[in-house]
């Protein structure tokens, strides 16, 4: 692998109530190459490519980390669509989410399908300064109409060419069942203090206050995000991502000390239980709360046969009056075009369908939990989960990504280890071990 690009411009920093105006109206991959392979050719990455798409036929294959089944339906629904709109066939090679995302780096060094789905913002931002995916100014010269200012900075290299084409963003929020707040007389906090006293309550009532599970590894940084926004805003929380503040700092003992006070109130054993056993505490009723996003926690209910509409969420509760509510992760997701990827035009030209409102349309026939981001969008079949979403990511003054994808994927990897350590010991003794460790191996990867 090569350096560490230099620190990206700070994704997310633009207002989001602009962003989604138009919806409000609306109502191992390196172990399994085998699997996800296709034939490759070498290519340069010094800018965007000139040949045109309108040139595109044949077939593509298209890596996909659309792994549960809820999604996978959604996915298949927007290839199908692609096909027939574009006359490309298109063959889905799925992999297992967690394996995609933690063998990214030699899938793409090998011999990746010519399409993949990924992340926005620095996730991609730091494969394409690596030279591992191909630039697609011409597919948004074409799309570009489509999205707004905020939606299109996240979309950019830090070379200003465009690598990504986005699908859907979603919400991190406090999930509840609307049965078990009305049955036990529960009331939805805004402060810190009362979701505390809450949780005591719930405690009381025989229930498990907050359902947690880590042992993905990343679902906990969502947690650490969602404390620092709250605690020290958003600028500093970016900073720290991008290696500008330091894990020494005492606003990151700060959020560990806040985290510490919550933890008698989340489900043990979180390092060996999965997100999906967590989602299961909660739709079980034996959990009175779970803070995770739309993307996993909805789409959990929907493949579970469980009653989505009995499923509501709430802004995680405010601690410092400064910043309020003001911030939240709410992940972008979409698709890039791997450098090594063989047959490009093609594949460019299902880019150019994909970033349209019918493409967004035809994947959310299928979602029921995630939000389009093409301007003006019109989905009827938007529910109150969608709707809610798109309200509080539009009142946001600006979101970030994620904590595994607004730093070096080694630093997030770091991060992941070290809130495991936490979890499993959350003392002053291990905060002060585990800040250490990571100031010291922020040294080494930036």
């Amino acid at each position: 692998m090569t350096d560490t690009p230099a620190t990206p411009a700070r994704s997310g920093v633009f207002p989001r109530r602009s962003a989604l105006k138009g919806l409000a109206a609306a109502g191992g991959l390196a172990a399994v190459s085998g699997a996800l392979a296709a034939c490759s050719s070498s290519s340069t990455n010094s800018g965007a490519s000139s040949s045109s798409s309108s040139s595109a036929g044949g077939s593509i294959s298209f890596g996909s980390n659309y792994s549960d089944p809820a999604p996978k339906q959604a996915f298949a629904s927007l290839i199908a669509g692609a096909q027939k709109a574009t006359g490309v066939k298109v063959a889905i090679n799925t992999v297992d989410h967690n394996t995609f995302q933690n063998d990214i780096t030699s899938y793409l060094q090998g011999t990746p399908n010519d399409l993949a789905t990924w992340f926005a913002g620095y996730r991609m931002q730091y494969f394409a300064a690596q030279g591992l995916l191909e630039p697609i100014d011409d597919v948004w010269t074409k799309i570009g109409g489509n999205f707004d200012a905020a939606t299109t900075a996240l979309c950019k290299g830090l070379d200003g060419h465009f690598y990504f084409v986005p699908i859907y963003n979603y919400p991190w929020v406090v999930f509840y069942n609307k049965s078990t707040f009305a049955s036990k007389g529960y009331t939805v906090p805004t402060t810190w203090d009362q979701m505390i006293t809450l949780a005591k309550t719930m405690q009381k009532d025989g229930l498990i206050p907050f359902a947690f599970a880590d042992k993905d590894l990343w679902p906990a940084l969502g947690t650490f995000d969602i404390l620092d926004l709250r605690i020290n805003g958003y600028d500093y929380h970016i900073s720290l991502m991008h290696n500008e503040a330091h894990w020494t700092d005492p606003q990151v003992t700060a959020v560990f000390d806040q985290w510490r006070e919550l933890m008698p109130y989340l489900q043990s054993g979180a390092n060996g239980r999965i997100w999906e056993d967590g989602s299961k505490t909660l739709e079980s009723k034996q959990a009175g709360m779970m803070f995770q996003g739309t993307n996993q926690i909805a789409a959990q209910y929907v493949s579970d046969n469980k009653n989505l509409s009995d499923l509501a969420f709430f802004e995680y509760p405010e601690i410092n009056p400064a910043y309020g509510q003001d911030y939240m992760d709410a992940p972008m997701d979409g698709f890039v075009l791997p450098a090594k990827a063989k047959n490009k035009a093609a594949a460019k030209t299902v880019l150019e369908y994909i970033g349209t409102g019918p493409a967004e349309s035809a994947y959310l026939k299928y979602d029921e939990w995630d939000v389009g981001l093409v301007n003006g969008l019109q989905v009827p079949s938007y529910n109150q989960v969608q709707k809610t979403s798109v309200q509080m990511i539009s009142s946001q003054k600006a979101v970030s990504q994620f904590g595994d994808r607004d730093t070096d994927p080694a630093m997030a990897a770091a991060a992941e280890a070290a809130i495991q350590q936490f979890i499993a010991s959350p003392t002053a003794s291990t905060i002060k071990s585990i800040q250490s460790s990571l100031a010291a191996q922020a040294k080494t990867i930036f």
